[in-house]
């Protein structure tokens, strides 16, 4: 009995762990600066707005190595297919912006799963000091368990694509990271980039950066490291930095930049279709 209990005990480790761990499991620049004033104050509260799937979305569940459950938003390819777009929230939570914006890739993308993940566990914020606390607060071996549990759901065959937004673009990264050759490309949308290199060398994936270049978070600096950075671990990074504001690509900001964004979404979506083709 003893033996048979090992057993089950490091299948289930093997099932759950066939990732390799991605970066310390430490709050990273992103997180702890979502906690300050001057961070909350450039994000206005989400201007209203509730999502009607037309394409089939619904919410799902599935199992972390930690022992709990996660959420996520899937809309199913109509045809089956074992490529993924893997979809990371901004600060906010997976609100019904993002759902929208999951569907919108899904149907450019044309035959791919789409996959919104709830990081944040059922919890959305409206206020930006309400966000700032869940961003702040999220435990990083959480949010990899929750990353280890996508990658577990949709199985090691999948081909996986990555996108997200503000904290989502620095998650979009680690995702990529986690999903070892599974990766096939990765879109970070203004996030905070991975500055371990020893880190980036695992990377199997180009990356492409769509960065703010007004703001002083993710400043042009870091980005200028980040390119270094992955240039220094052999990989390849294509980076574009718009004349705009943090959260320039997200239509509930009352600050929204409708020319930088469709720009960038046309930069995103031409990679993805590429990666995922």
């Amino acid at each position: 009995m003893k033996k048979l209990l090992t057993t089950l005990a490091f299948t289930t480790l093997s099932y759950f762990g066939f990732s390799q761990s991605c970066c310390s499991l430490t709050k990273d620049d992103m997180q702890l600066m979502a906690s300050t004033k001057e961070f909350q104050a450039a994000h206005l509260s989400p201007l209203p707005y509730t999502h009607v799937s037309t394409v089939g979305g619904t919410m799902i569940e599935f199992k972390t190595p930690d022992g709990k459950m996660a959420n996520a938003y899937l809309i199913k390819s109509v045809k089956p297919s074992n490529k993924y777009l893997f979809v990371y929230q901004e600060w906010w939570g997976l609100n019904d912006y993002i759902k929208k914006q999951s569907e919108v890739f899904y149907g450019d993308l044309k035959d791919v799963n789409v996959l919104a993940i709830d990081m944040y566990d059922g919890k959305i914020a409206t206020d930006p000091k309400d966000a700032g606390a869940l961003m702040s607060g999220a435990d990083p071996a959480r949010l990899q368990s929750i990353i280890k549990g996508a990658l577990a759901f949709v199985g090691t065959k999948a081909k996986i694509a990555s996108v997200g937004w503000c904290f989502g673009g620095g998650l979009s990264l680690k995702s990529a990271i986690l999903e070892g050759k599974q990766a096939v490309g990765c879109v970070m949308y203004y996030g905070m980039p991975e500055k371990d290199v020893e880190q980036l060398k695992t990377l199997k994936c180009d990356v492409l950066g769509l960065f703010a270049g007004k703001e002083q978070w993710i400043s042009p600096a870091v980005v200028a490291q980040f390119e270094k950075d992955m240039a220094t671990a052999g990989k390849s990074v294509k980076i574009k930095s718009f004349d705009a504001e943090h959260a320039f690509a997200n239509p509930s900001n009352p600050k929204f930049d409708r020319e930088a964004s469709e720009e960038a979404y046309s930069l995103a979506i031409t990679f993805l279709k590429d990666k995922l083709k």
